[in-house]
């Protein structure tokens, strides 16, 4: 590993924020295992802890790991539409991470972006993190890391530089209920993504 990826992976293991590319927009990010470095995360941003935030991991196996009652329907969502710009929030049956769920312990918002280089490398050598947008509340969204604000780069142990990123957020699509909900529009389209999954529960079906 770089010495950058190495400092990030160490943070993040530590329980310290840090600034990491995906495959979107610039994200402030902590470990997803310890509630303390998620709540640290939110006082950085001023992010209402009651607001869910999302459960973001290298690899779809690895969210299977984190939350097992993802196997079957939510499984082959996920499968369906990740690595990629898309938010799934899917059920969380048995409550897990339940300090990343706000208000609706029985979901969970997961995201597996499609990363190269630092981005991916610190993910993989970390683990599941909890991850925002390294914006300000109201603000808009880093699309470099010269973006993000300067209080959000003083609060985080280690800034990732991945370059330029598209600069739009990730496309958030509720699969929780019997039906799917569209909470954002964002990079990717959330019609073709529904009409996706659709065909892919038709066939399992």
């Amino acid at each position: 590993m770089s010495g950058v990826v190495e400092a990030a992976v160490a943070a993040l293991r530590a329980g310290e924020v840090v600034v990491l590319p995906t495959d979107t927009v610039y994200g402030l990010a902590a470990t997803a295992y310890r509630e303390e470095a998620a709540r640290r995360l939110y006082r950085l941003k001023g992010r209402e802890e009651i607001q869910p935030t999302a459960l973001v991991a290298a690899s779809v196996d690895l969210l299977l790991e984190c939350v097992p009652e993802l196997r079957g329907r939510s499984g082959t969502i996920a499968r369906t539409l990740l690595p990629g710009p898309y938010t799934l929030v899917l059920p969380n049956p048995a409550r897990r991470f339940r300090w990343l769920n706000g208000d609706r312990p029985e979901a969970i918002g997961v995201r597996v972006p499609a990363l190269d280089g630092v981005g991916k490398a610190v993910l993989e050598g970390a683990g599941a993190v909890v991850a925002t947008s390294a914006n300000l509340p109201g603000e808009r969204e880093a699309r470099t890391l010269a973006d993000v604000p300067a209080q959000l780069l003083a609060g985080s142990a280690v800034a990732v530089d991945g370059g330029p990123l598209p600069g739009i957020p990730s496309t958030v699509l509720d699969f929780s209920g019997a039906e799917p909900v569209v909470l954002r529009q964002g990079a990717a389209d959330a019609r073709a993504a529904v009409e996706r999954v659709a065909a892919a529960l038709a066939r399992i079906a």
